[in-house]
C-alpha cells in the first residue's frame, strides 16, 4: 500500500454524471488485482475523506478510475483538470480470485462494470460470459474497454439499448456452463443473484464485490461493516470487497 501524490493525466464525462479519470502515479504501485480499489482526494480541503473508487484500467504507471456523480467530493473530482496533482492511497482490499477457473461468468451492473472490465482484461487467458446492465441508453459506458468475450450482453432497465432486462435476469436466461461467477453491482442486483442461484440449487462458486459507504479505506473506521453469513461482521474494505457470495448477508 502507497500513499502518493498523483498528477491527473485525463479527466471526461463518459456517459450522463459518469466520469473516467486517468493519473499517473510518480512510482509503480505493484501488482494490482481486478477488484481492488484506491482512495482518491478530491482535491477540496473541505472534504476530509478520499473517495474509494475501483480501479478500472492500469498500464505502467497510469491508473484509470471512473465514478459517477453523487455528492460534493466526487463533483469536485469533476472539476480536476489536466496537471492538478491528488493524493492516492493504493491498492486496498482484496480482488477476485479467479484460481484455476477457465469458464467464468461476469455480472456487471451500473458502475459495478469497472472493476469487472479490469479484471476480464487482466485475465484474457479465460473464457468469459459476460452480462452488463445499465439503468438506460445514457448511461451505457466503456464497452470499447470490454475485451473478447464467448458471450455479451448488454441491457437496460428501459430496453432504449439493447434488450428490456437487467444483468442478472441476462445471465439466468443464457445460463452459461461456467466454474465461477463473479458480479458487482448495486445491493438489490447481488442479492437476486443470491436468491436465484439458491432457488436453482446452483453451487457454481459465485464472487461478488459489495458496494459500501467507506471512511477510512483500511479497516480503522468500521463505516463500512457488512453483516457476515455465520452471525459475524465483516470489514468491506479491508476484509473485501470480494466476498464469497455465501459467506455474506445480501
Amino acid at each position: 500500500m502507497k500513499d502518493l501524490l498523483a498528477t491527473v493525466k485525463q479527466n471526461t464525462e463518459i456517459a450522463e454524471n459518469i466520469y473516467k479519470m486517468t493519473l499517473t502515479l510518480p512510482e509503480s504501485a505493484g501488482a494490482l488485482a481486478g477488484g481492488q480499489f484506491v482512495n482518491l482526494a478530491t482535491g477540496d480541503g473541505l472534504q476530509l475523506l478520499r473517495r474509494p473508487l475501483g480501479i478500472c484500467l492500469a498500464e505502467g504507471k497510469d491508473i484509470t478510475v471512473c465514478y459517477q456523480l453523487k455528492g460534493k467530493g466526487t463533483q469536485k473530482l469533476a472539476e480536476a483538470k489536466a496537471g492538478d496533482r491528488l493524493k492516492i492511497l493504493l491498492p486496498l482490499g482484496n480482488g477476485f480470485n479467479l484460481g484455476s477457473a477457465k469458464n467464468i461468468a461476469v455480472i456487471g451492473g451500473g458502475v459495478g462494470v469497472f472493476p469487472l472490465i479490469y479484471t476480464m482484461r487482466k485475465n484474457q487467458d479465460r473464457n468469459f460470459y459476460t452480462y452488463f446492465g445499465f439503468r438506460n441508453k445514457k448511461a451505457v459506458c466503456l464497452l470499447n474497454e470490454v475485451p473478447k468475450c464467448k458471450q455479451f450482453s448488454a441491457v437496460t432497465d428501459d430496453g432504449s439499448y439493447g434488450e428490456k432486462d437487467n444483468a442478472v435476469n441476462a445471465f439466468f436466461k443464457a445460463a452459461p456452463a461456467v466454474d465461477l461467477i463473479i458480479a458487482c453491482g448495486p445491493p438489490v442486483m447481488l442479492k437476486a443473484l443470491k436468491e436465484g442461484l439458491s432457488e436453482r440449487n446452483d453451487k457454481t462458486p459465485c464472487l461478488v464485490s459489495l458496494e459500501e459507504r467507506m471512511g477510512c479505506g483500511i479497516g480503522a473506521c468500521l463505516v463500512c461493516t457488512c453483516k457476515k453469513s455465520d452471525g459475524g461482521n465483516a470489514r468491506v474494505c479491508k476484509d473485501g470487497p470480494v466476498f464469497d457470495i455465501d459467506k455474506v448477508v445480501l
